[in-house]
């Protein structure tokens, strides 16, 4: 029996390779204007998205385009909300526009780092984004804090882990600013995902193995080789056993 395996990529961020990427990945995540992004953008590639058969979800960040989300920022709470709340009623706006819905929501970046660890912002984010969760998966890492309080809240979600990541022994993904972070090679990205599909565990930078959950592989649309590297995993994931679906 063939099993069903989602592929994501973060799009939408001014790379303009998504035309490349999506006959390859099942799922993506659309800048909503938060790192990147405005209603143009978001159209075309809402309109891509649809023309390639892709679950569509919006990819909400922190309001920095300069960093391009990437670097925490300090906040207030009614500012947070606000920005947040102002990124989701763009996007759904937008959607609505194509008469599709939305399929889940993943934070980006310095934002989706932070709700992992921070009990505080993810208690705030979940309030955020509450009332756009209720037909709408919120992606997660596994074990960590945002997943046990969007379980806490009854909101559905799906595991995720990064396919061109490294990670530490905590399951924290290793920091952007180490040689070692990304995983560009087609055949290593191959194998860090099968070891977590059929093992349940993810190969650490210490050469640790880790227990894992993963519903859903990302892959960063900015990586160098993206598209290589979704293409390769569409051919051999198939000879695997697996459909990208």
């Amino acid at each position: 029996m063939i099993k069903t395996i989602d592929i994501n990529c973060d799009v939408g961020e001014g790379i303009q390779n998504e035309h490349l990427l999506m006959p390859y990945i099942s799922s993506c995540n659309i800048a909503c204007g938060g790192h990147f992004g405005d209603a143009n953008s978001i159209d075309k590639t809402i309109q891509l998205a649809i023309k390639n058969n892709i679950k569509i979800g919006a990819h909400p960040s922190f309001p920095d385009k300069e960093n391009f989300g990437r670097k925490f920022m300090q906040m207030t709470d009614e500012d947070f909300t606000k920005s947040i709340q102002n990124q989701l009623d763009l996007f759904l706006e937008r959607l609505a526009t194509f008469n599709v819905k939305i399929h889940h929501i993943k934070p980006h970046g310095a934002l989706y780092n932070a709700i992992t660890v921070d009990e505080k912002l993810a208690v705030l984010f979940i309030k955020s984004t509450k009332k756009y969760l209720k037909d709408t998966f919120l992606y997660v890492p596994y074990n960590s804090v945002i997943e046990k309080i969007a379980i806490k809240n009854n909101i559905n979600i799906k595991y995720e882990a990064f396919a061109d990541r490294s990670y530490n022994d905590d399951l924290s993904l290793v920091s952007r600013t180490y040689k070692n972070a990304l995983l560009v090679d087609e055949t290593t990205v191959l194998n860090h995902i099968l070891n977590m599909i059929k093992n349940e565990k993810v190969k650490t930078v210490s050469g640790m193995e880790t227990a894992i959950k993963v519903d859903t592989f990302c892959v960063h649309g900015d990586t160098e080789s993206a598209v290589e590297i979704v293409k390769y995993l569409y051919q051999n994931l198939e000879k695997e056993g697996f459909k990208i679906d």
